[in-house]
């Protein structure tokens, strides 16, 4: 079951707030929350400092692993959902404010940009001169963070948005390219076709991205690798430790120790 992500002030309204940037703490319950599709005028940057958080944009699905964010530019409808117990912060963007793209990414964050954000959303609010300069140094740096490539292209045509609905709500399907052909009244070759021209993505390449996304979220939140392998519809924790391996450079725990010692910076195939 996911609950309402609720921010710490009721009726709060970003686009209200006149300032280049603001930050939000938001600390998730024991069970999962989201906030559904919405949109805004400024951009806004996803960022997780334990657990993980998962970004539904038209066009795909982006993870938001721990010290990694999301850059949603603003107008973008979007939603977010966060695994239980996970401490995330929104930093609103007022548009033009710094030099981000008119895209959605993944970013890597920096422990200097962690802590400015941090800071800059715990801070008191008559701290007026230690807000603005704060609020310097993070539009100076932001531009600065490396992107990883942490998402799964989504296309609008609709059989194949079935499919993505379909795998990201049941992650474990393990049905042959042939038997969503037929789902979908496709001919095998006309649907390995159709992925291709859409996502830029071999079939088993998407499904395998939207593995490692799921896999990274589950991790990120405390699950073990043995239960995520299992969700997953892995034979055995082995091959899915080789297919993480293979895909992101390194086996899961390794992983996931380097981006937190490394502020986000880990390599990512």
């Amino acid at each position: 079951m996911r609950q309402p992500l609720r921010y710490p002030w009721p009726n709060f309204d970003p686009d209200d707030v006149l300032a280049p940037a603001i930050a939000v703490r938001v600390d998730v319950p024991e069970t999962r929350a989201e906030v559904p599709d919405h949109h805004h005028r400024k951009g806004q940057l996803v960022f997780a400092l334990g657990g993980g958080v998962t970004c539904r944009v038209p066009s795909g699905l982006w993870m938001v692993p721990p010290h990694c964010a999301v850059w949603i530019p603003g107008g973008m409808k979007h939603s977010n959902v966060a695994t239980a117990n996970a401490r995330i912060f929104f930093v609103y963007i007022e548009p033009g404010a710094t030099d981000l793209p008119d895209r959605c990414c993944t970013l890597s964050i920096s422990a200097l940009l962690r802590e400015l954000i941090i800071e800059l959303a715990d801070r008191g609010e008559d701290d007026d001169a230690r807000g603005e300069l704060l609020t310097r140094v993070l539009l100076s740096e932001l531009p600065r963070m490396p992107v990883q490539q942490l998402h799964l292209p989504i296309s609008s045509e609709p059989r194949l948005r079935r499919i993505a609905t379909a795998l990201a709500e049941d992650a474990a399907d393990r049905s042959t390219l042939a038997e969503w052909a037929n789902r979908v009244a496709l001919s095998e070759s006309s649907l390995a076709r159709l992925v291709v021209k859409e996502t830029g993505l071999t079939f088993g390449r998407w499904r395998q991205q939207l593995h490692l996304i799921v896999a990274l979220r589950e991790l990120a939140s405390g699950a073990s690798v043995q239960q995520v392998s299992a969700d997953l519809g892995y034979e055995s924790v082995t091959a899915f430790i080789t297919m993480f391996k293979k895909a992101l450079g390194k086996p899961p725990a390794k992983y996931l120790s380097s981006v937190a010692q490394n502020g986000g910076s880990a390599f990512v195939a």
